[in-house]
C-alpha cells in the first residue's frame, strides 16, 4: 500500500488515508451573513466523493469584524451551527472526515467599520489601518475562538485547524514584523505567543477532537520568522497537545516569494523533525508521486492539496491508480471506478 492511502489516527479520529483538501475561501456566502449556500453543500461533498480523507472548510470567522471579506463562512453566531452541519453530514456520507478553520483576519480584513490587529500597521497602501487590540479586546477574541470550537462541535466536526498563517490576525501576532507592542503581548518570542497560547487553552477546553494549527513558516522579510524560529514555538504548542501543524508561509506582509513546486515541504520538514511534531505539507503539490516521495522520506505526515482539488476533484482516485494503491469508491460509481 502507498504511504499516501495509509490511515492516520489522531486522538479517536482515523482518517482514511493522508489527502487533505486545505482550506481555500470560496467567498460564497452572498447574503453577507456568513451562512452556507447551495455552493458549498455541491463543493465540499463533491471532493469527498473524489477521495479524499480530510475536508477542512475554508477559513471561517469568529467574529464579524474578522471576515476577510464580507462574503467569508461565519461560525460567530449560533445561528450558522444548522448550516455547517448540513454540510458535515453531506461530507461524511462519502467517508471523509470533517475539518474546519476557525479564523481571525485582523488587519486583512475587508469589511466595513473597524478592523483590529495587534498593531496600528496597514498591510499596504490597498487596505484599512487597523486599531491597536485592546486586553479586553485580546480577551473577547480569545473567547471568541472558544466559542467558535462549541459550534464546531455541534456542527460535528472531526477536527479544528486554528489560522495563524497568512498575515491574520494570530500570524501578525506571532512575527515581530507585525507585533510592535511593549505590552505582555508584544516584545519576546513568548509574549507574541500569548495569543495562540491562550487561544489553544481555551478551545482544549471544550474540544477534545484534533487539533491542528495552520502557521506561515517564513515571512521571506528581514527579522521576520523563518523555519528555524518557530520550531520554539511548535514545541509550545506540542506541549499544550497540537496534534498537527500545517505549514505554509507568507502573506503577512508584501514580499517577493519564491514560488516552485513543493516550496514549502522543507518548512514542513524542518519543524516536523525540530519539533518532534507531526505536521502538513502543502503548496504546489500536483502529483501522485510527488505527495508519496514526501510522506516516503519523513517530511510530513500528511498532504494538503489545494489548487489541484479545484481542478481535479477526483485526484484521490487518480493518484490510487498512479501508486498502484486499490481504494474504496462510491458504490454508484464502481464500474467507472475499477
Amino acid at each position: 500500500m502507498a504511504k499516501l492511502f495509509e490511515p492516520l489516527t489522531i486522538k479517536d479520529v482515523t482518517f482514511k488515508n493522508r489527502i487533505v483538501m486545505a482550506p481555500m475561501c470560496m467567498y460564497e456566502s452572498d447574503k453577507e451573513d456568513g451562512r452556507v449556500t447551495d455552493w458549498h453543500r455541491i463543493h465540499y461533498p463533491a471532493r469527498a466523493v473524489g477521495g479524499s480523507g480530510l475536508i477542512i472548510l475554508e477559513a471561517t470567522a469568529v467574529q464579524p469584524q474578522g471576515r476577510i471579506s464580507d462574503r467569508d463562512l461565519g461560525i460567530w453566531d449560533d445561528g450558522h451551527i444548522e448550516g455547517l452541519a448540513e454540510l458535515v453530514r453531506l461530507v461524511k456520507i462519502s467517508g471523509a472526515k470533517t475539518g474546519i478553520q476557525l479564523a481571525h483576519a485582523g488587519r486583512k480584513a475587508t469589511v466595513d467599520g473597524e478592523i483590529q490587529a495587534p498593531s496600528a500597521l496597514p498591510f499596504n497602501e490597498n487596505y484599512k489601518t487597523p486599531a491597536e487590540m485592546t486586553i479586553q479586546e485580546i480577551a473577547e477574541t480569545v473567547e471568541a475562538f472558544k466559542l467558535g470550537a462549541v459550534r464546531s462541535d455541534k456542527a460535528g466536526f472531526d477536527c479544528i485547524e486554528l489560522h495563524a498563517a497568512h498575515g491574520y490576525l494570530i500570524n501578525e501576532f506571532l512575527s515581530p514584523l507585525t507585533n510592535k507592542r511593549t505590552d505582555e503581548y508584544g516584545g519576546s518570542a513568548e509574549n507574541r505567543y500569548r495569543i495562540l497560547r491562550e487561544i489553544i487553552d481555551a478551545v482544549n477546553d471544550v474540544w477534545k477532537k484534533p487539533l491542528f494549527v495552520r502557521i506561515s513558516a517564513h515571512d521571506y522579510t528581514d527579522g521576520g520568522m523563518i523555519p528555524e524560529l518557530y520550531i520554539e514555538m511548535a514545541k509550545w504548542m506540542k506541549q499544550q497537545g497540537v496534534d498537527l501543524i500545517d505549514v505554509s508561509s507568507g502573506a503577512l506582509v508584501p514580499a517577493q516569494i519564491p514560488v516552485y513546486p513543493g516550496y514549502q515541504v522543507k518548512y514542513a520538514e524542518t519543524i516536523k523533525h525540530g519539533a518532534d511534531i507531526p505536521t502538513g505539507a502543502v503548496g504546489l503539490i500536483t502529483s501522485p508521486l510527488q505527495a508519496e516521495e514526501i510522506l516516503q522520506n519523513d517530511r510530513a505526515d500528511m498532504v494538503f492539496l489545494a489548487r489541484e482539488l479545484l481542478r481535479d476533484s477526483y485526484w484521490p482516485y487518480r493518484a490510487s491508480k498512479e501508486l498502484g494503491a486499490e481504494i474504496e469508491g462510491p458504490v454508484p460509481y464502481k464500474r467507472g471506478w475499477v
